[in-house]
């Protein structure tokens, strides 16, 4: 059984426990020992990032080679039709190559909890929430492809990886749970198709 922390991670905070230039880091939300970031959250983005203290499952969720879907709520400048949002499900190419195709829709603005400091936006200009999967975690990924079309990001917020998500856990809040990894195959013996972890939900937590 390995442990698994969901963490509503607040905008402006990083992706660690520490930091030698006084940021604010996981230390101030999350009174845990042992578990590390299963991947990263950039300082500017908001919502879900999971720890654990088993490096298998921190290396499933976290490599590009399992293609973990993560889904995001996306607030972008401006109001993209279908047909400018159809790059991203074709798969855009960027600066350091081509990206998978990814799953994005327009939606109505989500019940989010106010961000602080609030989003810039500007009167004349209207803007736009999408939800946007992608199966991939290349650098500030998302912020680029919106760009690439048009439409800058003003507020990211990642709400899913895989079968995890926010529900009902306030920035800084934090649930554990329990997964149950599958077995290794017995050395020598065929391999078998890993299934998926099972979990066990727990209460949310504020720190």
């Amino acid at each position: 059984m390995a442990r698994l922390i969901l963490f509503n991670k607040p905008f402006q905070m990083l992706s660690q426990f520490t930091d030698t230039r006084g940021r604010r880091t996981l230390k101030e939300s999350l009174p845990v020992e042992g578990v590390y970031p299963a991947g990263r959250l950039d300082w500017d983005s908001e919502g879900l990032l999971l720890l654990t203290d088993d490096g298998g499952l921190q290396a499933r969720i976290a490599s590009p080679r399992f293609h973990l879907p993560k889904t995001y709520l996306v607030q972008v400048e401006g109001a993209p039709s279908e047909d400018d949002l159809e790059p991203l499900r074709q798969g855009i190419t960027l600066k350091d190559g081509p990206c998978r195709p990814a799953r994005v829709r327009r939606i109505d603005e989500p019940s989010l909890w106010p961000r602080q400091p609030p989003v810039r936006t500007r009167l004349t200009v209207p803007d736009q929430w999408l939800e946007l999967t992608i199966d991939e975690g290349r650098n500030r990924q998302v912020r680029r492809m919106t760009a690439a079309v048009g439409f800058p990001t003003l507020r990211l917020v990642r709400w899913r990886i895989g079968d995890w998500s926010l529900d009902g856990l306030q920035p800084g809040q934090w649930r554990d749970e329990t997964v149950h990894l599958p077995k290794a195959p017995a050395r020598g013996g065929p391999s078998r198709r890993r299934s998926p972890p099972r979990q066990r939900r727990g209460k949310a937590r504020r720190s």
